[in-house]
């Protein structure tokens, strides 16, 4: 555990492990044959898991802000636990999955968690840090809805917004991971350790479930 925290805290150390020769031939293999061998790495030693953390910490970091909101200290207690937990369990690391989705499952948990924490305690979920995401994902979810003009469109994205919010974990983790995270289907069913079938079901819900809260709210999406 130690040299995994000075890994994590010595940036110099990290973006050094990150230039060693792990990462350069990166562009000439796949994802999944580039993270097997930071894998590979990382377990012939502790040092090379700064390379891990060097890729994984920015997209990691957007999928927790998008599913949980977390204050930017509980952020960064959130992001230094999941890696932690990736450390930890790197030899139990799953082969037959690709090591994103298996990070990402990590993340997952921990970001759900997080939420569920915050609801049991009444934390208010009103951080605006996202509301970029909320409306990126709005967009894509009500691509065909007939927006006659600006007025009418600031009314739209402000609304559906809070939709967003009220929708529940399970249905906004999957449009997020589908929608933002640009994650298929297979990704999103080793994430969430459903069969794809359920996958494809829970986004066929989350979208529905998101009409009906904007029908309650008097948003038009024709489209969806």
């Amino acid at each position: 555990m130690l040299s995994f925290m000075v890994v994590w805290k010595d940036n110099a150390l990290l973006k050094r492990t990150y230039y060693n020769g792990v990462l350069m031939a990166e562009d000439k293999l796949t994802g999944a044959r580039a993270d097997a061998l930071l894998v590979k790495n990382a377990l012939e030693s502790s040092e090379q898991f700064g390379s891990i953390i060097e890729k994984y910490q920015e997209p990691l970091k957007r999928y927790i802000r998008r599913i949980a909101r977390p204050s930017p200290d509980d952020l960064d207690i959130l992001l230094q636990d999941i890696f932690i937990k990736a450390y930890e369990n790197l030899n139990d690391f799953d082969q037959e999955l690709t090591f994103s989705s298996w990070i990402y499952r990590i993340a997952h948990n921990e970001a759900i968690d997080h939420l569920r924490r915050r609801k049991r305690f009444g934390a208010s979920l009103d951080d605006t840090t996202n509301d970029e995401d909320n409306v990126t994902l709005a967009e894509t979810l009500a691509a065909d809805t007939d927006i006659v003009g600006d007025a009418d469109q600031t009314f739209i994205r402000k609304n559906i917004e809070s939709v967003l919010q009220d929708l529940e974990p399970k249905y906004r983790s999957v449009l997020v991971l589908k929608f933002l995270e640009d994650k298929d289907y297979n990704d999103i069913s080793d994430i969430l350790r459903k069969p794809p079938g359920t996958v494809a079901t829970l986004i066929h819900r989350a979208k529905k479930e998101f009409r009906r809260l904007a029908e309650e709210k008097k948003i038009n999406l024709e489209g969806i």
